[in-house]
């Protein structure tokens, strides 16, 4: 397939309303159509894949996703680039990514392993990292992405990190990152727009209480997570009532020290992530070990039935409720460092990604004319 701007405006255009909830106990929405495929069943490992309905569209993607973050982690670019071409031949469609990560280089990594018609099979995003700031450099952000990734449009393109109380204001204020969502995709650059996070799920509440129509909503899902701060319980339903496209990220914990201590299993950590009503489960990868390890549970998945999750969600509990497996909801230190830079907050200087940073400072976080008029100081 060789999709043009205006192909993938088209079908945008014809996208209908279903909701994607995907049923714990049943296979109810999973098929074997991969965005922008026909709806023969892939060939080869391909066929081998599950694809679930992007929210309230007529798109299909992979039932797990690639992480980006984690593409910065592979020791060389030739594994990194090997990793991304045995998940797309293995049927994966859905690739994460964020503008920040690791100062462009994980788009960098992406946009080279998607060329040769690799870029026509996956559904490609990135999340903009403005964190508050203009929508007029959100737009400038787009155009690095674009760049980077070596391709004229994205498939979705999330807000990073709504981690903070005042972020969904800033969010909707004159002249931010919103504005741009509609620019963008009235021209041609973005088909699907989302948000996400990963504090606190009562900012997350707030950003669809405000009522932007997001197309996705990214957050962590785990079975600590039911427990804890929980996105399962309180965004999860409110995503699907509203037909959006559930994103589940964190399936292990985003560190994996539960797994370490021996309370729960990578598998069924896994399995119980993919078992939600999600349309996808963003994996982060680091190496060929994991993605395949990723593709077994895939490819042998059953979803637990409630039993099974009530039983994984009680285990988990008592190490739960201190967020001890699930740092990011409690710890600077799992904060990107340029969501905190905006809003004046301070940072972990042992961060790689805050050393290299600093290193360059020619960011265009550091222009003050980017900040919307309702967030200056």
């Amino acid at each position: 397939m060789n999709t043009t701007r205006r192909d993938f405006l088209r079908v945008g255009a014809g996208a209908v309303a279903a909701t994607s909830a995907v049923s714990a106990n049943s296979n109810e929405g999973f098929s074997s159509i991969a965005s922008g495929r026909s709806a023969a069943a892939p060939s080869g490992d391909e066929g081998n894949m599950i694809y679930r309905r992007f929210g309230r569209t007529d798109v299909h993607i992979s039932a797990i996703g690639v992480g980006g973050h984690h593409l910065g982690d592979v020791p060389t670019l030739d594994e990194a680039v090997q990793l991304v071409h045995e998940a797309v031949d293995a049927g994966i469609t859905f690739f994460d990514n964020a503008w920040e990560y690791y100062n462009g280089k994980t788009e960098t990594i992406l946009g080279r392993a998607l060329r040769d018609g690799r870029r026509e099979k996956v559904f490609l995003m990135t999340k903009v990292c403005t964190h508050g700031r203009s929508g007029k450099l959100a737009m400038q952000m787009l155009e690095d992405s674009l760049r980077r990734y070596q391709t004229d449009h994205l498939d979705l393109w999330q807000i990073h990190g709504i981690v903070y109380d005042n972020d969904p204001e800033l969010a909707y204020a004159k002249g931010g990152v919103l504005e741009a969502f509609d620019r963008a995709k009235k021209e041609g650059k973005v088909r699907f727009v989302g948000f996400t996070g990963h504090k606190d799920p009562a900012f997350h509440l707030r950003m669809l209480e405000l009522g932007y129509p997001f197309d996705s909503v990214q957050m962590p899902l785990n079975p600590f997570d039911a427990s804890f701060h929980s996105f399962e319980k309180q965004v999860l339903p409110e995503v699907n009532r509203r037909g959006m496209a559930a994103l589940g990220m964190k399936s292990m914990g985003g560190t994996a020290w539960g797994i370490k201590a021996g309370v729960v299993q990578a598998e069924e950590m896994l399995r119980y992530a993919m078992s939600l009503p999600v349309t996808t489960t963003i994996c982060g990868m680091d190496s060929l070990d994991v993605l395949h390890q990723n593709l077994r549970v895939v490819r042998g998945f059953q979803p637990m039935t409630q039993s099974e999750m009530e039983a994984l969600r009680a285990r988990c509990a008592p190490t739960a409720a201190d967020g001890r497996f699930e740092p990011y909801k409690v710890s600077l230190r799992y904060d990107n460092p340029m969501t905190r830079m905006p809003h004046g907050f301070p940072f972990d200087h042992t961060q790689r990604e805050v050393t290299e940073m600093l290193e360059k400072a020619d960011g265009p976080w550091l222009v003050p004319e980017t900040t919307p008029e309702t967030s200056r100081r």
